[in-house]
């Protein structure tokens, strides 16, 4: 047997090693490509609005600024913490009405506005837990199909509560806007941590 295994030309041995270096090579490029695959494509970090109680995650570093606007017929200040990634829009809007009274109508208005801009319709609505969120406004997850001033698609979703006098928007729009993603974002958000 030995004498059979000596007489085998040495050339199918190194013939073999091409292959296997290109073998290699080519599992070196997979494992690569998987790993670029796994890195996370949002960027998830805890935000909290100045002047609030509230803890939220979102994907992107938010950009702040902050209006005078008029809710419910009232004249209040919106702080906006807005930011992009993934093709999707992600908002926290936040605004102090004073008065407990008001806080129903300012929620009402809230809603109504999102609808109004972005011409929409709600296509479906479920009950959303956000911990610490006053009790006597019960938050929802809201969908909604629109169009944005452009013409383009718009889907949506939101999530309106409140704490105090203090009422909340958290806002997730693009043109179609992934359960999971937007799930993480509502998920974390949390009142007086």
């Amino acid at each position: 047997m030995r004498a059979a295994l000596s007489t085998l030309p040495k050339q199918g041995v190194d013939a073999t090693r091409p292959r296997r270096r290109r073998r290699g090579a080519f599992n070196l490029a997979l494992l690569l490509a998987a790993l670029g695959a796994c890195s996370p494509a949002l960027d998830w970090r805890e935000v909290r609005p100045p002047g609030t109680a509230l803890v939220a995650l979102m994907p992107c570093r938010p950009n702040a600024s902050v209006r005078p606007v008029s809710l419910a017929g009232q004249s209040v200040r919106l702080s906006m913490h807005a930011c992009k990634a993934q093709d999707l829009t992600w908002a926290l809007a936040t605004a102090d009405v004073g008065d407990p009274a008001r806080v129903a109508a300012a929620l009402a208005a809230l809603r109504e506005s999102m609808l109004a801009n972005l011409e929409a319709d709600v296509v479906g609505v479920e009950p959303a837990t956000v911990r610490g969120a006053s009790p006597g406004a019960q938050p929802a997850r809201v969908r909604v199909a629109g169009r944005k001033p452009d013409g383009s698609t718009a889907n949506g979703q939101f999530v309106l509560f409140a704490h105090g006098t203090q009422v909340f928007e958290a806002v997730v729009l693009g043109a179609a806007v992934p359960d999971a993603a937007a799930g993480t974002f509502f998920d974390s958000l949390q009142v007086g941590r």
